[in-house]
């Protein structure tokens, strides 16, 4: 999947318009977490380095439905960029119109403008053709780098590359970099580690992962359900009985291939789900009735560090029990710990196991933490993302 990059695009003099994924967390009116803005800034400075002759950047915030919503205004976002640049930013008061077309038009030699959330208007959502072209006829240039919405097929995302010479940002690049080959053809052997609340968001994944796997580890509130699929007791623990049958077809379809699947052998459960719960350990696989699992426990915590220790090839998507609370985090810190102490590749991919790398301070050692949520489960799920798409050779 070669997409075009921006280091073949010839940017000098030419006005960019960049697709960012600046969707944050704002704390009274400032950024709270500014990972997202700093990922963005090797793409921005290659462009101010390279002479283009103006970026302006576009991004959504929040969910503000269509409507113009103040608390949704990407204002602060545009005031950090500028502390991280060392430059100012200017801020477009609109997305589309003729205020912005002046500013976008009055942009001197390496000046940065930030338009206003795109999900401010019904058209980016809906992929409006107009809409698109209203956004291109701001810029000579498109470069997407926002992986987080690439599994979107929007007008800021998807529309626009239909009427501008489009190229991938370097964040970009990087994610398509270290995902494609988990899929296609990973140095073996390969560990996935799935965890998470349940079977159905993950069902995909698993399927999708299971070709290229030696081993595949199934944990989070997730396992209860391939555990009483095995005919284990699993007390009050959550449970998808909808989805019984799925585990069932999974661990045979995974027998038949060869693939090892590890399921928790051991827990830390609680009498009920709540922060402050007693833990309880549990030395076997069956959880005793009233009670839930909340945590893998040591055995299952010892086996699965062996078992990463082991692999060229780690991907990791979803914790291994409620990681929030503090008294539950014990597995996911643990195997957090695993993958970065891994000598292998290893990419961590989803919004709770990257929540868990960054809480435990792991984030920095591992060879790639994905931006995108939603979009690396697409990707591990060997869907196409039309973000993507639209920037392919």
């Amino acid at each position: 999947m070669a997409v075009r990059s921006i280091t073949n695009a010839e940017v000098s003099g030419k006005k960019v318009l960049v697709r960012v994924d600046f969707n944050v967390p704002l704390k009274d009116g400032a950024v709270a977490d500014d990972t997202r803005i700093k990922a963005a800034l090797p793409t921005i400075e290659h462009l101010l380095k390279n002479k283009a002759s103006s970026v302006i950047l576009m991004s959504h915030l929040g969910r503000p439905k269509g409507q113009r919503a103040p608390e949704f205004s990407l204002k602060p976002t545009a005031e950090r960029l500028a502390e991280l640049l060392g430059r100012p930013v200017k801020m477009a008061p609109d997305v589309v119109g003729p205020e912005v077309e002046q500013m976008a038009g009055e942009l001197g030699a390496g000046d940065v403008m930030m338009l206003e959330n795109v999900r401010f208007y019904k058209e980016e959502t809906d992929n409006d053709a107009e809409f698109s072209k209203k956004l291109a006829a701001l810029a000579d240039l498109y470069v997407n780098d926002a992986f987080g919405s690439a599994h979107r097929a929007h007008a800021s995302t998807e529309g626009v590359a239909h009427h501008l010479p489009s190229y991938a940002g370097f964040l970009i690049e990087k994610e398509v970099r270290f995902f494609e080959p988990v899929l296609k053809d990973p140095q073996q052997p390969m560990v996935a580690i799935i965890g998470g609340a349940k079977v159905s968001s993950k069902i995909g994944v698993l399927e999708s992962l299971l070709p290229n796997c030696k081993t595949l580890i199934i944990g989070g509130g997730m396992a209860y359900t391939f555990l009483k699929a095995q005919g284990h007791e699993i007390g009050n623990s959550m449970l998808e009985e909808d989805y019984l049958d799925t585990a069932r077809s999974l661990l045979k379809a995974a027998e038949q291939k060869g693939v090892e699947i590890v399921l928790p052998v051991d827990h830390i459960v609680a009498s009920e789900f709540a922060e402050n719960a007693s833990p309880e350990a549990v030395d076997s696989v069956d959880i005793p009735s009233g009670k839930l699992g909340m945590d893998i426990g040591p055995k299952t915590i010892a086996k699965l560090k062996e078992i990463i220790g082991n692999a060229k090839t780690v991907v990791w998507n979803g914790p291994m029990g409620v990681f929030e609370f503090d008294t539950f985090a014990g597995g996911t810190l643990e195997i957090a710990k695993a993958v970065a102490e891994c000598s292998g590749t290893t990419i961590v991919g989803g919004g709770d196991s990257v929540a868990a790398a960054n809480k435990f301070e792991l984030a920095e050692r591992m060879d790639h933490v994905s931006t995108g949520g939603g979009a690396s489960l697409e990707f591990l799920e060997g869907r196409t993302l039309p973000g993507i798409a639209a920037l392919q050779d």
